[in-house]
């Protein structure tokens, strides 16, 4: 995959947790969403075909139904905002499974975002969300602080809605 039409340089630094390259804002907010292989499973699939996105609302034009490297996908906020993106990794490990999309032209912001499932040696499944971004746009850059504010509060909405949909698995 051509690196070309990224708006930033490391693309696929979400895949190390933790890093974040200079002039970019962290950011990284873990939810506990179950237990049990069944939530994995289901929370798994949600993240990877982009069913959490849909129930929160954001509207989603993906040129593949499932999350997988070289996939555009342009999301919209109240149909004014569009965000276009593509996916830069994937992972579907026993354990783990989410993937991570880089901004293109015409994203707000700039940077990389990566929506994982994991579940650990308990049992406990979680959510986290790791992204580096700053703003690409004059609209980011006049909200400042509250763009960054947006992002958290998105972050936390998406585990909240992660495990709204995995509500009805009953945990071992």
């Amino acid at each position: 995959m051509s690196t070309d039409d990224f708006t930033y340089e490391e693309v696929g630094a979400t895949r190390e947790q933790g890093h974040c390259p200079p002039g970019f804002h962290p950011l990284h907010m873990r939810t506990r969403i179950g237990e049990g292989e069944e939530v994995f499973r289901r929370a798994s699939e949600a993240v990877l075909t982009w069913e959490v996105h849909r129930a929160l609302g954001v509207g989603i034009e993906a040129s593949a139904e499932r999350a997988a490297p070289g996939v555009d996908v342009t999301l919209s906020v109240a149909g004014i905002v569009r965000a276009p993106c593509r996916v830069v990794w994937t992972a579907e490990e026993g354990r783990r499974a989410g993937w991570a999309y880089g901004t293109l032209p015409g994203h707000p912001e700039c940077g990389e975002e990566a929506f994982v499932v994991d579940r650990t040696g308990d049992g406990t499944v979680w959510l986290t969300i790791t992204a580096f971004s700053r703003p690409a746009k004059w609209y980011t850059r006049a909200a400042g602080p509250a763009a960054r504010g947006f992002q958290h509060a998105y972050a936390r909405r998406c585990g909240a809605v992660l495990r709204r949909l995995c509500a009805d698995i009953p945990e071992p």
